[in-house]
């Protein structure tokens, strides 16, 4: 039965179900904030104004994501690639598409994390995306 807690960040579903998948039996946890500690560091390589470079722990970064899915609704995520790269480390590649809900306009990016793994939960994140795509899309006007 999936926690109620996570209702509020549905319209990101695609990326935690994906995330979650792409991890498999590395981590424990049914959702992807349930493979998170309070020592989790999740880091971005990228500047969006709003949202901070590193982020520690389960609730901190739960809290960064109620903006995410305040500001964009994802329909998809696909183009998973996995690479495990020994028991600790997993590299991901995947492309998510939505729509900013401010503009209407339509949003894909293309993601690589780097996840380590300690204990069966994420210890650290690395993240880099496509940050044109991204500029693109919170830049553009509906319609044009």
């Amino acid at each position: 039965m999936p926690n109620p807690e996570y209702a509020a960040y549905q319209p990101a579903a695609p990326y935690f179900d994906l995330v979650r998948k792409a991890l498999g039996d590395l981590v424990e946890g049914e959702h992807f904030f349930d493979v998170l500690t309070d020592d989790t560091i999740y880091e971005v390589l990228y500047e969006v104004p709003g949202w901070p470079r590193i982020i520690t722990g389960q609730r901190a970064l739960m809290a960064a994501f109620e903006g995410y899915v305040g500001a964009i609704a994802l329909h998809s995520a696909d183009n998973l690639v996995c690479h495990r790269t020994d028991g600790e480390v997993m590299v991901i590649e995947y492309e998510v598409h939505g729509m900013i809900l401010a503009t209407g306009v339509r949003y894909d990016n293309r993601f690589c994390s780097i996840v380590k793994i300690e204990n069966r939960k994420i210890a650290h994140w690395r993240d880099y995306m496509d940050s044109l795509a991204a500029w693109n899309a919170l830049t553009a006007k509906q319609g044009a």
